[in-house]
């Protein structure tokens, strides 16, 4: 049973075991998803916060778990690592915006967090190709992913500030 479990974690329930871009279809869901739970249910920032947070600490094991026997450590299956990777960029945006819920704003910048992310997530620019090359683990199957995902909030900081400074 918790063989199952961890199969429908590292695989966000089996959207890995799609046979093209599992990655992107992946982040793309997440997306959709935590749209969904910011501005559609309008769930407290901190419940999300501790579904999240749950979720990427139960994916070191879950992960690990999966790729004990299996003889390469980063499967095309595993995508909780994209999900983990898409939601910092999506949670601190929507954090930093706590009191202004403003609709057309949010999808924009969804839409650049997704695009942005997938970028970073496949052309891995230094550390996430250190990571992803150094670590065979579960440490590096999901590690990498949330470098991409924090160069997603730098680029994202770099363009607001340059914005408001010449804009």
């Amino acid at each position: 049973m918790i063989k199952t479990f961890n199969y429908l974690i590292v695989t966000c329930f089996g959207i890995g075991s799609i046979r093209f871009a599992p990655g992107t279809i992946t982040s793309l869901i997440t997306t959709v998803f935590l749209y969904s739970l910011f501005h559609i249910i309008n769930l407290p920032n901190n419940i999300i916060l501790i579904i999240l947070l749950i979720i990427f600490i139960y994916s070191f094991y879950a992960v690990s778990e999966y790729i004990k026997f299996n003889e390469n450590k980063d499967p095309k299956e595993v995508v909780i690592d994209e999900f983990i990777g898409q939601c910092i960029p999506i949670y601190l945006y929507e954090i930093s915006h706590e009191k202004v819920k403003d609709t057309q704003e949010a999808v924009l910048f969804y839409l650049y967090i997704f695009i942005l992310f997938r970028f970073f997530d496949i052309k891995k620019p230094f550390p996430i190709n250190f990571f992803d090359k150094k670590f065979k683990n579960s440490f590096g199957v999901i590690i990498d992913d949330v470098v991409a995902g924090l160069y997603v909030v730098l680029t994202l900081i770099i363009f607001v500030v340059i914005k408001s400074k010449f804009f």
